[in-house]
């Protein structure tokens, strides 16, 4: 079995269009996505599209669960300078497509092999708004995962990636696909955004498991032109993080 993992995409359609890509070229048996699919990017109506159509399993991820009560973003840990953009998705987002984020689960289960399995949430089992690093120390990460056991685990949220051991399970963080962070943000300010986009692969074949996390190079002048074309509230932050292509 071999799984590609693709999280936080937020709009970002040319980079989910590049992710998809290399996963064809990879000949990977199933894709799933941990969450976080339409906002804060400029294309929420096409990345909405491109996942529907693809047919593939989702968990529920905090921007998910927002986008369907904007009202509530303190809830989901959305920054305040954001909700113009939440808002701004929210009202392009049709009824068939709020139906589709409602329905998106909080974990999902998936065998890798006869001796693997991978367990899947946006934050943590239990809040899509936990966030889950490298540092986060280890007695933490049991309180937050001893309830569950799987060879694998994986999660978003962080747009950070990340691959540690806990106890025998691999605990994975594929990256973002569409705004992967140079750092985990200080309250306050915000994120610097890497200009490329991350997955990754975990493969089991007779015994054997591994995990492969990947950045993906896409056209930057059409995100670019993208975000301009879009109307997007914040249009000059997002086009600054681009600026050097």
């Amino acid at each position: 079995m071999r799984v590609a993992l693709i999280s936080d995409i937020h709009g970002n359609a040319i980079a989910l269009e590049a992710v998809l890509e290399d996963i064809q070229q990879e000949n990977a048996d199933t894709i799933i996505c941990l969450g976080d699919i339409a906002t804060i990017g400029p294309e929420p109506l096409k990345v909405l599209e491109i996942i529907q159509n693809l047919n593939i399993p989702c968990v529920m991820g905090n921007h998910d669960a927002a986008l369907l009560q904007p009202e509530k973003s303190a809830d989901y840990h959305i920054a305040p300078p954001l909700q113009p953009v939440l808002e701004w998705c929210a009202a392009q987002v049709s009824p068939p497509d709020r139906e589709f984020l409602a329905k998106l689960p909080l974990v999902y289960s998936q065998p890798l092999s006869e001796q693997h399995s991978l367990f899947c949430f946006h934050g943590s089992p239990n809040s899509n708004t936990d966030n889950l690093l490298a540092t986060t120390p280890p007695d933490r990460l049991t309180s937050l995962l001893s309830d569950h056991n799987a060879s694998v685990m994986a999660c978003g949220h962080t747009h950070i990636q990340m691959l540690r051991q806990h106890d025998s399970t691999l605990l994975i963080n594929p990256g973002s696909v569409g705004q992967p962070f140079l750092n985990t943000p200080i309250p306050g300010n915000p994120p610097v955004l890497m200009q490329w986009a991350e997955y990754a692969i975990v493969q089991a074949n007779k015994g054997k498991l591994n995990v492969d996390l990947r950045r993906i190079p896409y056209s930057i002048p059409a995100l670019r032109k993208a975000i301009i074309d879009s109307g997007i509230p914040l249009r000059d932050w997002w086009l600054q993080q681009y600026n050097s292509h």
